[in-house]
């Protein structure tokens, strides 16, 4: 049975709201499945629906009901204004990263100016949202992002690829790619999971169900991996280099400890994001 698209669109926002999910999501499933634009599915809203294009409408729908997230429905997510291809073994690009890239962008600019080309490192790359984008913004870098996860660095390369950046993929765990081989870095990057184990229990099953748990959670505090990578990073970093973290909200103090003890000289300051939690730690070290 064929509906239009106006029937179809409010029965999945109605369903959504009942479950207590969000109800915009009905949109932008639809404006996937039918391949319109927006303004075009608001002009064409009594138009009749195929049925196939329904049924795999209402079973997405469905999927997200049950906790699914709309970007592993739809298989992208928007980054910097460039779209990147998701998938359940990498964590979803995040607004708040953006401003990780930005900090990034515009601390190297001041620190190095026009010098050459800069070696950075993107650790934890997941989708290749924060290599692939530094890459593309400031095309001097040369950029080799890590993942422990095979499937991770498969999706990150596709997107390296679709998005026609030159970046170099190596798996690895944090900075052992780069201590092996010597190679000396200006830069190092990371969003690595921050987020305590007990957190999980708070937390959105969205997220906690979906999402990849290696990308999210870091021992009884959440700061694990910024310990480990204490321990790493003056075995890789030049004499004058930049450290971008993103952090969880209240773990501003902290990481940026680890940073001053780590290197007594360097410039640390946290960075809070539009919401104003603490959300960013840099270390311009020269």
């Amino acid at each position: 049975m064929s509906k239009k698209l106006y029937e179809a669109l409010n029965w999945a926002s109605s369903f959504l709201k009942e479950k207590q999910r969000d109800e915009n999501v009905g949109e932008l499933l639809l404006r996937h499945f039918t391949g319109m634009s927006r303004s075009r599915l608001f002009a064409e809203m009594r138009e009749d629906l195929q049925p196939e294009v329904l049924a795999q409408f209402e079973e997405a729908v469905r999927q997200h009901e049950k906790g699914v997230p709309v970007q592993y429905i739809i298989g992208s997510e928007e980054f910097y204004g460039r779209s990147f291809n998701v998938n359940p073994a990498v964590l979803i690009p995040r607004p708040e990263t953006e401003e990780l890239v930005y900090g990034t962008l515009k601390r190297l600019d001041s620190m190095f100016g026009a010098e050459g080309a800069l070696d950075l490192a993107d650790v934890g790359t997941g989708s290749g949202a924060i290599s692939i984008t530094l890459k593309l913004e400031q095309p001097r870098l040369k950029v080799t992002a890590t993942d422990l996860s095979d499937q991770a660095l498969a999706t990150a390369q596709e997107n390296a690829t679709r998005l026609g950046a030159e970046v170099e993929f190596i798996q690895g765990n944090l900075l052992a790619p780069f201590i092996s081989s010597g190679k000396k870095l200006d830069a190092v990057i990371s969003n690595p999971p921050y987020i305590p184990v007990a957190d999980q229990l708070t937390m959105s099953e969205i997220v906690t169900e979906h999402e990849p748990h290696m990308a999210l959670f870091a021992g009884d505090d959440g700061l694990d991996l910024y310990r480990r990578f204490m321990v790493e990073l003056p075995l890789v970093l030049k004499e004058k280099a930049l450290v971008g973290f993103e952090i969880g909200a209240g773990q501003g103090e902290a990481v940026s400890d680890l940073l001053k003890q780590t290197f007594p000289g360097a410039k640390v300051e946290v960075v809070l994001d539009i919401n104003r939690k603490d959300r960013m730690v840099f270390a311009e070290i020269r």
